[in-house]
């Protein structure tokens, strides 16, 4: 069984307010997003586009509602520009999720990524790194992961669809050419969207449980992918039209992942990040739906 002083459960905002597409969630305010998630059964948030900027003024609205940030996104540019722009960023960004009491924090190479762009999620157009850009991408987020290293904090890699990170293989060449300070942030969802079998989500989780820092439990409707297939839909339409879903509303099972961090030990944050459109999916309704999922399945 998962220990419930070990592992600690959050909530992504962007359930309520979606940073990729603002006009989702665009009525739903900071305070109702982190109330909803406190009252929902949930201690941890990552950071939203509509969060407070000010450290002070952010954990004071947390604290009254038991919530605390435990991650948040790190766009790197690694394989396209200057090495040392994406290590200055990255500085302040730790800075600032140190602050707030973050011990991880989550990268992904955005690089020529396709995952905001209006082109299909699979026409072929996710970027392919040569070797050349492997290179680059593994020495800088090595560099990163000792960075994050000196400051207590953990550096994990988020693999993404629509990114050079995305499947399966590309995953494998990023762990091996890596050091250990380099994590993996395992997101169930993705790695279904990319793979469309609960095997590849079963498989990676069983393959890099020792090196993963982060959890982000997302579930989809197998449904909605094939539609995203058969009609060429880009990521975010694929997301409007209600790909993701949270944990137990979708087509995976989630046994062998509980099953895989209860048996290795898993220390850290499970969290739930399902966008989805907040007019179609109420924030608050699948928030509850996940908590009660997730202590049904787990006892957490």
């Amino acid at each position: 069984m998962l220990e419930k002083n070990k592992v600690k459960l959050g909530i992504a905002p962007i359930a309520w307010t979606n940073d990729d597409l603002p006009e989702l969630g665009a009525e739903n305010t900071f305070e109702q997003c982190v109330s909803e998630m406190a009252l929902a059964g949930f201690t941890g948030s990552e950071i939203g586009n509509k969060y407070p900027k000010d450290p002070v003024v952010l954990k004071k609205a947390l604290d009254l509602r038991g919530v605390q940030i435990c991650n948040c996104w790190f766009s790197t540019f690694f394989t396209t520009g200057p090495e040392e722009e994406t290590i200055e960023a990255f500085k302040k960004q730790l800075d600032f999720l140190s602050q707030m009491g973050a011990g991880v924090i989550g990268c992904s190479e955005q690089g020529g990524s396709i995952q905001g762009q209006a082109v299909p999620i699979f026409g072929g157009q996710k970027p392919v790194f040569t070797d050349e850009e492997w290179d680059k991408l593994l020495t800088g987020m090595n560099k990163l992961g000792a960075i994050a290293k000196e400051k207590g904090m953990k550096c994990s890699f988020h693999h993404h669809m629509g990114t050079g990170v995305q499947t399966p293989a590309e995953i494998d060449r990023f762990m091996d050419g890596t050091s250990e300070d380099v994590y993996l942030l395992f997101d169930s969802g993705h790695i279904y969207f990319s793979e469309g079998t609960q095997e590849a989500v079963d498989t990676l989780i069983d393959k890099y449980i020792g090196r993963i820092a982060h959890v982000h439990l997302k579930d989809v409707r197998e449904e909605k992918r094939r539609e995203a297939l058969a009609g060429k839909l880009s990521f975010l339409d694929a997301v409007k039209n209600g790909t993701f879903t949270v944990p137990g509303d979708g087509s995976l099972s989630f046994e062998h992942i509980f099953k895989v961090l209860a048996e290795n030990d898993y220390t850290g944050w499970m969290l739930v990040e399902a966008e989805q459109d907040p007019a179609k999916a109420n924030p608050l309704e699948y928030a509850m739906k996940a908590r009660t999922f997730i202590q049904e399945k787990t006892g957490l």
